[in-house]
């Protein structure tokens, strides 16, 4: 297999790209960024996408058009790479699809804004790592910081960005001191090709996921490595103690280790015991009864912020009086409303089995879970023995492509109903009415994509919630 050069010149500079031909790779978010840094810089990349022209809008063609760069775009695409001299790629652009289509002799030097931002970010930078609860934990970590650098009344800034995807990481840049802080969310598309790790690196929960993506389980476990691979004595690894894949993981750091489990009282970090966030050697505790977050998954995303906080020299009452507020984020088992005492949570960030049955363990609870989507080869094993084993599962709600699926799968073991048919979310509102009842807990938890019904998960999430805020139970007084 061919081997493209990732690192011919060590932390390129942006002067350094001058008289060069740049290239762009993907034209989505992070592409739009990247040329957009480059663009003000001086630089004149040309942008290569392998979605057709024609199938772009007209006000996206108008964008490209307006940045006064050249363009490519077309399924083929990347053939035209040959002769350029270094190239962005964007997250969703396979390695091995560059390998391929410049071939054996190319000197390209393949590079990514997460790549480039790593290389010449002059802050220190906390990264945030997981199969799921990333963007949760890496948003509590910038609000304790946030709060706690405010009441020092210090210059420090904090800067969240990476894959949450509010801000971009090349939108900062050029503005950043030694003395911020940022907190970068990574995922295993952005980690991949990384040659340097954050000064406190955190991996959350691991288990498989984007296997349409990754060509096996262990490929997306060793792209997360380079969270950790690369630091030193002077930094710091936040490692989740409950699953085997994150300690594998945390095991190749030689920075200072500490570990948080929701399971088990670890010796050196973070854990929960008898109703409290502790860490261990300190007097430091904080009842999880205060906190708004739902789900006994979340104690984990908690105590690893915790950690972080502490690491980078926050004080505990910024800490706590944090944990007090922060009610999460959008799509992620987010409370939309009671209608007619049914309690909807919207959970459309779920992806994943193992995200799912995070949501189902939250309530105690009659619930009705809405189930299903497009697939992304997940294994469903360890879903299903969690369904067998909750008492409090009224009904599913099967949709999207992988209905068929997940109704041969649950039918082998799943007494109760499984509703199935719905060509749109507002059929499956019509199938709620019959059966929803006043203290039923209606829990959109997919554990699928998106892609077969809706743009993505944000979109699913948004008319789930709009839905919800149009509920009423014609039948509630007959069922209440």
């Amino acid at each position: 297999m061919t081997i493209i050069n990732h690192c011919l010149t060590q932390n390129m500079e942006i002067n350094d790209l001058q008289n060069k031909l740049v290239a762009v790779l993907g034209y989505g978010v992070e592409g739009e960024a990247i040329a957009s840094y480059l663009v003000k810089h001086g630089i004149k990349p040309t942008l290569f996408d392998r979605k057709p022209w024609d199938l772009w809008s007209a006000n996206k063609q108008k964008e490209i058009k307006s940045l006064g760069v050249n363009f490519i775009f077309g399924p083929e695409t990347f053939l035209e790479l040959k002769g350029f001299e270094v190239a962005f790629r964007s997250p969703g652009v396979k390695l091995a699809d560059i390998n391929s289509a410049v071939g054996d002799k190319s000197k390209l030097e393949v590079t990514s804004q997460t790549k480039w931002f790593f290389e010449n970010c002059p802050a220190k930078i906390i990264g945030v790592t997981g199969t799921k609860g990333k963007g949760t934990t890496a948003t509590l970590i910038s609000e304790i910081l946030k709060l706690n650098f405010k009441s020092q009344i210090s210059n420090i800034k904090i800067f969240l960005t990476g894959n949450i995807g509010k801000v971009q990481p090349f939108e900062i840049l050029d503005n950043l001191k030694a003395d911020d802080w940022v907190v970068y969310e990574l995922s295993s598309f952005q980690l991949q090709d990384l040659k340097q790790s954050p000064h406190i690196g955190v991996v959350l929960m691991t288990t498989s996921e984007h296997l349409d993506y990754h060509a096996s389980v262990d490929e997306y476990r060793k792209a997360k490595e380079a969270i950790v691979k690369y630091q030193t004595a002077e930094d710091f690894a936040i490692i989740n103690d409950d699953f085997e894949p994150s300690k594998k993981i945390g095991k190749i750091s030689k920075a200072k280790k500490l570990y948080f489990s929701r399971k088990n009282q670890v010796k050196e970090g973070c854990y929960v015991k008898d109703g409290e966030i502790i860490i261990s050697n300190s007097d430091f505790r904080f009842p999880i009864s205060e906190l708004q977050l739902r789900g006994a998954h979340n104690y984990e995303n908690v105590c690893a912020s915790v950690l972080v906080a502490k690491s980078a020299g926050c004080a505990d009452e910024s800490i706590k009086d944090i944990l007090r507020e922060f009610k999460g984020l959008e799509h992620r088992l987010e409370f939309v409303a009671d209608k007619n005492g049914i309690k909807f949570y919207n959970d459309s960030f779920s992806t994943t089995p193992e995200t799912a049955i995070a949501a189902i363990n939250a309530f105690i609870e009659p619930e009705i879970i809405i189930l299903g989507g497009s697939s992304k080869n997940s294994d469903f094993t360890e879903l299903t023995d969690c369904i067998v084993k909750a008492s409090n599962i009224k009904a599913f709600i099967l949709i999207g492509t992988e209905a068929d699926h997940l109704k041969r799968l649950l039918e082998k073991n799943y007494t109760g109903q499984l509703i199935e048919g719905a060509k749109n979310l507002s059929e499956v509102f019509d199938q709620i009415k019959q059966i929803a009842q006043s203290g039923d807990v209606v829990l959109l938890s997919p554990s699928c994509a998106s892609f077969d019904w809706f743009e993505n998960y944000k979109v699913r999430g948004e008319e789930f919630k709009g839905l919800v805020q149009q509920f009423y139970n014609e039948n509630y007084k007959d069922k209440k």
